[in-house]
């Protein structure tokens, strides 16, 4: 949840939605059972034990409730480590390292910036990096469209939203370079984590983090990205749990509306606000003209595929400049064609790691793209 100021919030979380159920209709409500409500769920809600058959007023079955089920065994130590990789924003599971941007910089443009863009400016439907300064970035999320629809709104990229940079540190290691994840080295992690501090004009206690930069452990963990309080609630921290609970249990928090708090309530809660007026005698039912009563809809139409525009679009930037073979290069493209057609659509498809994205950062369909792959290698 983003954290606009201290009165606007925006949330989609089930969490919120759990909430606003809390807020509206179990505030101030007391157990229609012996039962004694336990502490409130990480949402706010109240979570009663089961006694008797029943939790709170509702019963249980509890023939399906006590049924004991075997899937699986528990996970050995050695099982869990393996699979605990968390890299926390205490440090916990950063692993010792150091990489310079200089080198970030040059893994990026090998592995990084087919998808990403030159600088991180993003492209070919894959989200931008960088923007400019991270700290004057940060002043848009407070842009507002609501109020004026031509005003610019935020602006959210790595350096502008993210609020901790384990975060970036963790999703390369664990998740980049697309669709080869976990081949990068600790060391080019921290290069790469260093290059997008660079391109963000982030500072590490005091110092820029230029060109010169080498990034490790110790100075990774010194770093306060520009918008480290721009969420709500808290989830860090030894008491990050409490934290939530008190947050989901004041519904003022989260734009909810307390009602009839001195008494239970599970319908018809709310008092009415809207004055409904009804037409009398059955409303209209003559129009002139007769009202349409058809409901088909018009059959879809596809628009016909236009080739040299989906190349412009997404392969020229290639293709055109002798990074790739230019379309009708018949050098150019034996060597791919020696492994068959299946194979060639089947890496412009899927993609080939460092080299191209799936389907040259398109939207396009796996048919369509055959036929921009077809326009390539015959060059009409």
């Amino acid at each position: 949840m983003f954290k606009l100021n201290t009165k606007l919030i925006v949330s989609a979380s089930v969490a919120t939605v759990a909430a606003l159920f809390t807020a509206g209709c179990m505030e101030g409500a007391t157990p229609a059972s012996t039962s004694k409500a336990s502490n409130a769920d990480i949402a706010g809600g109240v979570i009663y034990p089961i006694e008797n058959g029943k939790t709170g007023p509702y019963y249980v079955d509890m023939q399906s409730h006590g049924m004991k089920l075997n899937h699986g065994r528990t996970p050995t130590a050695n099982e869990l480590k393996a699979w605990d990789k968390d890299v926390m924003p205490d440090g916990t599971g950063l692993p010792e390292g150091s990489g310079s941007v200089e080198e970030g910089e040059a893994l990026y443009e090998a592995k990084c910036v087919s998808c990403h863009g030159d600088f991180g400016s993003g492209g070919g439907g894959y989200p931008a990096l960088s923007k400019g300064n991270g700290y004057e970035l940060q002043k848009t999320l407070k842009n507002n469209r609501w109020r004026d629809p031509q005003a610019e709104g935020p602006t959210r990229v790595f350096g502008s939203y993210w609020p901790k940079v384990s975060t970036m540190w963790w999703y390369i290691k664990d998740g980049m370079p697309h669709p080869k994840s976990k081949v990068l080295s600790d060391d080019e992690v921290y290069a790469l984590t260093a290059y997008m501090l660079n391109i963000n004009e982030i500072e590490i206690d005091g110092e820029e983090v230029d060109e010169e930069y080498v990034l490790d452990r110790e100075k990774m963990l010194k770093v306060v990205m520009p918008n480290v309080d721009g969420f709500v609630p808290n989830i860090d921290g030894p008491n990050a749990l409490n934290d939530v609970r008190a947050y989901y249990a004041n519904p003022t928090n989260f734009g909810a509306i307390k009602v009839k708090p001195e008494e239970r309530c599970m319908k018809d809660c709310q008092e009415p606000t809207v004055v409904v007026t009804r037409i009398e005698n059955g409303g209209i039912s003559e129009f002139n003209p007769p009202m349409s009563v058809v409901r088909d809809l018009p059959e879809a139409k596809k628009e016909a595929l236009d080739v040299k525009s989906a190349y412009a679009n997404n392969c020229a930037m290639c293709h055109d400049t002798g990074v790739a073979p230019a379309p009708g290069d018949k050098d150019g493209w034996a060597s791919y064609l020696a492994k068959g057609m299946d194979a060639v659509y089947k890496n412009a498809i899927n993609g080939i790691d460092a080299v191209m994205p799936p389907k040259g950062g398109s939207t396009l369909s796996d048919t369509d793209f055959k036929t921009v792959v077809d326009y390539l290698i015959s060059g009409k």
